[in-house]
């Protein structure tokens, strides 16, 4: 059930998952991949390099949809100007470092066997993780988390209102899955704290 562990002999997180479980993180993370770049300038791949990272001509307003929103907080909410400014100098590289992220899932699954559909019963993925890989891995899992977090309107305290939801509410299975991400990040975090 893919918890991630320390390897005995090596400095590896390992973990294993089924094929339906590792084609769930593949999607969660493709999802996030494709937020994130759709409400974003596509790069101009020709530009000199030293142009591309001197240009700050980045978004100056907050995104419109909720989960950009949660997951690029307003820096200063008490001062427009500033706040505009700092997005401008800094979404555009945040942004690129959590799509980053959640391509480092799907090309690791991808890498460990993970095929383009799932005909196989039983397909199970092992998964190796260096700790700078692992790290990322974490990374990702809390923006997934935030933006299911968001669109389902998860709230502190309000375990209540999950557990009462029938098993066939669409809702409920969601927030299995935010749970499920949650449950893999800290079995992430001992691994890597071990």
């Amino acid at each position: 059930m893919g918890a991630f562990t320390r390897h005995r002999s090596s400095r590896l997180v390992i973990a294993n998952f089924s094929g339906f479980e590792a084609d769930l993180l593949r999607s969660l993370a493709s999802q996030i991949v494709e937020l994130l770049r759709n409400e974003a300038a596509v790069p101009d791949d020709s530009r000199d390099p030293f142009e591309a990272m001197m240009d700050f001509s980045g978004p100056t307003s907050e995104p419109e949809d909720p989960v950009l929103q949660r997951l690029f907080p307003t820096a200063y909410t008490e001062d427009a100007e500033a706040a505009s400014e700092f997005r401008r100098f800094t979404e555009g590289s945040l942004r690129d470092g959590k799509a980053a992220a959640a391509c480092c899932i799907i090309d690791t699954l991808e890498e460990a066997g993970l095929p383009p559909e799932l005909e196989e019963d039983g397909l199970m993925i092992d998964v190796e993780l260096d700790e700078p890989s692992a790290e990322t891995w974490m990374r990702s899992f809390t923006d997934i988390r935030l933006a299911l977090a968001t669109r389902l309107g998860v709230e502190e305290g309000d375990e209540e209102v999950w557990a009462a939801l029938d098993d066939e509410d669409p809702r409920s299975q969601a927030h299995d899955i935010y749970e499920w991400v949650g449950w893999l990040q800290e079995t992430l975090v001992e691994a890597l704290t071990r």
